[in-house]
């Protein structure tokens, strides 16, 4: 079929829509690698009731924005989702997504001037995580594009030099049979000056004598890779897992402008190597006071700063790998708290009155359930940082209902040629 594509959407695809019929307009189409006014001849591979999804077999009429990719791997990898136009370009179809969102899901029309900061468009990742197989021949690549089938990838040019001077390492041990049976995925992580990796290798049932083998050969070949962790996932108990090794440092220091980060094995940090400073920058810059909350605080990320011009910090972060990490980076005037978001606002809304609230939730957002408890506060000034428009809209509608208006819209694009949007929104009351 012919499709004409109207915009694109959060997820990476475009939308297009088929013929109307009688119940009305036409059914919402989706198509990936597609960019807004194209015409393209699709067919059809899925269909639900609402709407449905495609693949394109040919463009007929192209954007005068495609581009040709750099990564030979682009489409066929579910990596990347926009390397087909320019970086300019990408930055505005994030910026219209995100006021799409708003006006979708939050009912508001946003007055404000998204303010964007871009970042370098290549090997800006620090961490990547690559799945492995050993048989019937070595593989080390990631999950094709909407399959669980591994795609052989050599190189990557979003993620650090380091990095795929790692994963070149690694394709060498596997060809030379260096790999052991059981290895599943390999996460690289490195620094801020990208000269050493911390490496976790997740297994399935490999001795730990085996481990210990695979660990003492990477470190051999890859004399940057300072520590690295062997994960085996527990049977019956999803996707947890216990250590069976460790070998070499259990961290590293992730050294920025402002603070020095002591970052663990699995231990959250923000991915792109560029844009820590100007994250932090944006969320922080100009805000004082006597008390700030720091909500879903990772390792420390916003309160190291925080503490410099607020009285007290009280960093919430319940994961038991980032919790010590965040102790050991807050200062003596940071107060952390070993529990969930949910938990301390339920313990300490009728006491606690903050200057000043960050809040940066996982991709689920916030919920019904802290955003009521949060506006109960009576912060004067809250940042929301997010990783998703659609509950950042959601979370949005309920603290704007609140009495809170938004300050300031930002995007900070930490995943250039992807359609993941962080954005920071600072709201005032």
């Amino acid at each position: 079929m012919q499709l004409t594509i109207e915009k694109l959407v959060y997820g990476g695809d475009g939308l297009a829509r088929l013929p109307a019929d009688e119940q009305g307009r036409g059914k919402a189409f989706f198509l990936p690698f597609v960019l807004e006014g194209e015409t393209v001849e699709a067919s059809l591979l899925e269909q639900k009731r609402g709407f449905a999804r495609g693949r394109v077999e040919k463009i007929l009429l192209a954007s005068p924005l495609r581009i040709s990719p750099k990564c030979p791997y682009f489409s066929a990898c579910g990596g990347c989702h926009y390397q087909h136009t320019g970086y300019a370009h990408q930055l505005e179809i994030k910026a219209a997504i995100l006021k799409e969102n708003l006006r979708r899901i939050a009912k508001l029309e946003l007055d404000n001037e998204i303010i964007l900061h871009p970042s370098p468009e290549w090997n800006y990742r620090n961490r990547a995580r690559l799945q492995v197989r050993t048989e019937p021949e070595f593989v080390l690549g990631y999950f094709k594009f909407s399959s669980h089938e591994v795609l052989p990838v050599e190189q990557c040019p979003i993620s650090s030099p380091l990095i795929n001077r790692a994963m070149a390492a690694v394709w060498q041990m596997g060809r030379a049979g260096k790999m052991g049976p059981g290895i599943q995925e390999i996460e690289f992580f490195a620094n801020a000056e990208d000269s050493e990796l911390l490496l976790q290798l997740h297994v399935t049932d490999v001795r730990r004598q085996t481990a210990i083998q695979m660990a003492e050969e990477i470190r051999s070949t890859l004399a940057e890779a300072i520590g690295i962790s062997v994960l085996r996932r527990l049977p019956g108990h999803g996707s947890e897992t216990e250590q069976i090794v460790s070998f070499g440092a259990g961290n590293f220091s992730y050294n920025t402008q402002r603070a020095t980060y002591r970052v663990s094995h699995g231990s959250f940090f923000q991915v792109n190597r560029h844009l820590v400073d100007e994250l932090v920058r944006t969320v922080t810059d100009g805000q004082s006071g006597d008390v700030a909350l720091d909500l879903y605080a990772g390792g420390g990320l916003f309160s190291a700063v925080l503490a410099k011009s607020f009285a007290q910090v009280i960093a919430v972060e319940s994961s038991p790998t980032s919790h010590p990490d965040l102790m050991h980076n807050s200062p003596s005037n940071v107060r952390t708290v070993p529990r969930t978001t949910e938990q301390f606002l339920e313990s300490v809304t009728d006491k606690l009155r903050p200057n000043f609230v960050v809040v940066d939730p996982p991709r689920n957002g916030l919920g019904e359930t802290v955003v009521r408890r949060l506006a109960g506060l009576g912060a004067g000034r809250i940042a929301y940082v997010s990783c998703d428009p659609a509950t950042l809209s959601r979370d949005l509608a309920g603290l704007l209902g609140a009495g809170y208006r938004i300050q300031q819209a930002h995007v900070v694009d930490l995943f250039p040629q992807t359609y993941h949007l962080e954005s920071v929104f600072h709201l005032v009351r």
